[in-house]
């Protein structure tokens, strides 16, 4: 089977396996998508959903975040981690005051302008708040995407430029989220469920060995 082929294979079963793959995150608006996805960095999306009820009652718009101060917001996020996020969630909100009008960019360019945005956090905001074509790297997508042979890359840049490359643009965004069910259901980093994995036939790197 050709690499082409093989890669139209492994996409129509991630989507046979995971139709209703979508954000786990709790968000209804670029700001909160913004903000909660900022606070996912290195953290949980359950844990996430944990705070950002409080966070989105007593700060529901970009003009009251950006009021704020990060001393108001670090009791509300801490358990995300790294009290810088508090910090980089107040600050961004008052660049997007001051140079987008309140209104949270819908640009590759104008979101990794803001503090504490990259790549990976302003192609999601992208994706799921503004229905933009994009490839959100994090660190199950490169895992899974790698393994699967979908990007053959060592790092997330290169991942996500393979990955636009491989996968039609009208996917991206259904696979990024087809790749993240699969690394945190089956393809997981310590133990991936190679065994019970409906895509091992078309695995280019199985972590189990695999009889011809």
């Amino acid at each position: 089977m050709t690499k082409k082929r093989n890669i139209s294979a492994i996409l129509r079963r991630l989507e046979e396996m995971y139709p209703d793959a979508r954000p786990e995150l709790h968000f209804s608006n670029p700001y909160e998508t913004l903000v909660a996805t900022m606070l996912s960095a290195q953290s949980t999306d359950v844990q996430v959903n944990k705070v950002t009820p409080a966070v989105f009652r007593d700060f529901p718009t970009v003009e009251t975040m950006a009021a704020a101060t990060p001393e108001t917001l670090l009791p509300y996020v801490r358990s995300c981690g790294f009290v810088s996020k508090a910090t980089n969630i107040v600050l961004a909100a008052r660049d997007i005051m001051k140079r987008f009008g309140g209104q949270v960019p819908g640009t590759l360019e104008g979101l990794t302008s803001l503090k504490g945005v990259g790549r990976k956090t302003a192609n999601v905001v992208l994706a799921n708040a503004f229905g933009v074509p994009a490839m959100a790297v994090d660190t199950h997508v490169f895992r899974v995407s790698n393994r699967l042979g979908l990007a053959e890359a060592a790092t997330v840049e290169k991942t996500e430029q393979q990955l636009m490359e491989n996968i039609p643009q009208a996917l991206w965004n259904k696979a990024h989220h087809w790749l993240i069910f699969h690394g945190r259901r089956v393809c997981k980093a310590r133990k991936p469920d190679c065994l019970y994995c409906g895509l091992l036939s078309l695995c280019a790197h199985p972590q189990i060995d695999v009889k011809p």
